[in-house]
């Protein structure tokens, strides 16, 4: 009885701490997710700001996702709204640009949706659907600054700097695609 009862008296705060969910582990995981990505900085800075689950691989896929298309989306916004072609070639790339990104915009939207439908049966083909639709949204991302080769520098630079920060977005939550799908479990 005096055995068990130091026992318990000694070891439980022991148990209870290894037991213990560490708060810091959601953002331990971002940190180390974010270590090899393609954009380590950004990707920490964009994943530990957000306000949703960031727990799980799944989690940071999804996250980072969310985050390339609420920048493609302001993208677009902005590329409608605030800037205008002066020349024929100039409204040419920014009307081929307004359709890249609402492209660019759709793929995410489609990974997205299918992050959040992961079944186990068809993770691998979900999976590679969603390596596919970053991918083209990389490309599409990427097709409208090349479209604005030739044209005003302001211009150019302007939706080169918007755009190009999309990309990098895009690229890291590419990043977390791949580190889902290598982990190849729905609940890591």
């Amino acid at each position: 009885m005096a055995t068990t009862l130091f026992f318990l008296l000694f070891f439980t705060p022991f148990l209870y701490s290894a037991a213990a969910p560490n708060p810091n582990a959601p953002q331990d995981l971002v940190r180390s997710s974010c270590s090899n990505a393609s954009y380590p900085s950004l990707c920490l800075r964009t994943l530990s700001s957000y306000s949703g689950p960031t727990g799980t691989p799944r989690d940071l896929a999804q996250a980072a996702v969310k985050v390339g298309l609420a920048r493609a989306r302001k993208a677009s916004t902005y590329l409608k709204t605030s800037v205008t072609g002066k020349s024929e070639r100039e409204r040419a790339a920014l009307s081929d640009c307004v359709e890249q990104m609402a492209e660019s915009v759709d793929e995410l939207s489609k990974t997205l949706n299918e992050l959040k439908h992961l079944r186990g049966e068809t993770f691998e083909f979900q999976m590679s659907n969603a390596r596919t639709w970053v991918s083209a949204a990389l490309t599409y991302e990427d097709t409208c600054v090349d479209g604005f080769e030739g044209v005003d520098r302001k211009v150019k630079g302007d939706v080169k700097k918007k755009i190009t920060n999309v990309a990098m977005v895009t690229s890291n939550a590419l990043y977390m695609i791949r580190r889902l799908d290598e982990s190849g479990s729905l609940n890591r």
